[in-house]
């Protein structure tokens, strides 16, 4: 089976407004040729980038067309163990959270 990952806010910023390395942008060209998959975070932060005028349409346009993983009671629980035993914050577990009890890198 191939490979899924959940993307993160801040790779979905930097790869729309090509600040990502050469490597990472030819990674993410390969990754969102299938449906890109984002948590309600990413849903959030993304459109909640103070990007300029010319950037924000496409940001929302990308968000509008990925899969949403909205939270559920697993990826409450698995949040709260990520917490617990890891220093980091909120968001930023709700999106671990989210690729671990969805199966997504």
């Amino acid at each position: 089976m191939e490979r899924q990952f959940l993307i993160d806010s801040n790779v979905v910023i930097d790869y729309l407004i090509a600040k990502l390395p050469m490597e990472g942008m030819k990674l993410m060209s390969n990754i969102i040729n299938d449906i890109p998959k984002i948590s309600v975070i990413t849903k959030i932060e993304v459109p909640g980038y103070n990007a300029p005028v010319k950037d924000q349409k496409l940001l929302l346009d990308f968000v509008n067309v990925s899969r949403l993983y909205e939270l559920t009671n697993d990826i409450v629980n698995q949040t709260i163990d990520l917490r617990k035993s890891l220093a980091i914050k909120i968001p930023d577990a709700v999106i671990a959270a989210t690729a671990l009890v969805s199966g997504l890198e």
